[in-house]
Order: structure tokens, then sequence, then C-alpha cells
């Protein structure tokens, strides 16, 4: 199986980040490379853009909360250096292409009027089941999972 074409970016863009001698770039390619490498070897390895979408997003997280507290304890250096590792995570994670936020909701609203006229148990499970599960609307497209949680708790 080929590899995501995001991971595939993330490999050429680290060896210009060595050519560029980006330290801040590299430092940040280097951890997600090593992190999907590292998932590869288990169970579950990364085989989409969005599995390292998801990546890209949890470690922008917790770089923000680096970034608080090195602001909290005064040091302005390593605050620096978080904010700009914030800045390279967002811009891969804003490459990533994924299903709208509209179209998940007019997906997820007839779905979930189905089911009500067919007479089916309508709650989060069964509708994300639907949606997201193996022969649903929205299998095999890039969306995100908790995007659509979120959309279909708030119809049901």
């Amino acid at each position: 199986m080929p590899a995501p074409p995001l991971l595939m970016k993330l490999r050429s863009d680290m060896k210009a980040a060595m050519k560029a001698k980006d330290t801040n770039r590299l430092e940040v390619l280097r951890g997600i490379i090593a992190e999907t490498t590292n998932a590869s070897k288990t169970a579950t390895p990364f085989k989409t853009d969005i599995q390292i979408l998801s990546l890209l997003r949890k470690r922008a997280a917790a770089s923000k909360a680096a970034a608080q507290e090195f602001g909290a304890a005064k040091r302005e250096d390593l605050r620096d250096k978080e904010e700009a590792q914030i800045a390279i995570l967002e811009e891969y994670a804003s490459g990533v292409e994924t299903v709208g936020e509209d179209q998940i909701i007019e997906v997820a609203a007839r779905v979930v009027g189905q089911m009500r006229t067919e007479g089916q148990t309508v709650n989060l499970g069964t509708v994300l089941k639907t949606l997201v599960g193996a022969g649903g609307e929205l299998d095999g497209k890039p969306v995100e999972g908790a995007k659509v949680a979120r959309i279909v708790k708030g119809m049901l």
C-alpha cells in the first residue's frame, strides 16, 4: 500500500529543510515522521491523510499548551519556539482537504430523516455507523470523525 500523499510531502519537505538548514521545520517534520514510522510498526499504522491530520492537530494542541506554560514561566525564548512549531503544524494541517461542514450537515440530516421514516432507532452510535461505517455515505471520504460526531450530536 502506498504511503499517504501528506506523508510523502512531509518527507520531501524534510529534505528541503535539511538543505535550507531550517532547524525549526526540520525538528517538527522529524517528529511527525518518527511518530508515523513508529505507528507503522503497530497494529494501527497511518494509512490516510486524515489520520496524519489528527496527529498534526494533536501535536499543535500540545505545543499550544506548552507555549502557554512557557509564557506563564516567563520563558519567552521557549514560547517563541513552540509558537513557530505551531505555525508549521497548522500550515500542513490546513493543506489537507476534508469534506466541508455544510456537506456533512446535509448528508447527516438526510440519513437521520431516512432512519426516522423507516422507524429505526436514532441515536449517535447508529447514525455514525450508518454515515461513516462500511458502505456509508461518508465511508472512505476525507472526513474527521469528531466533526461528524459533533454535527450529528447537535441534530439529535
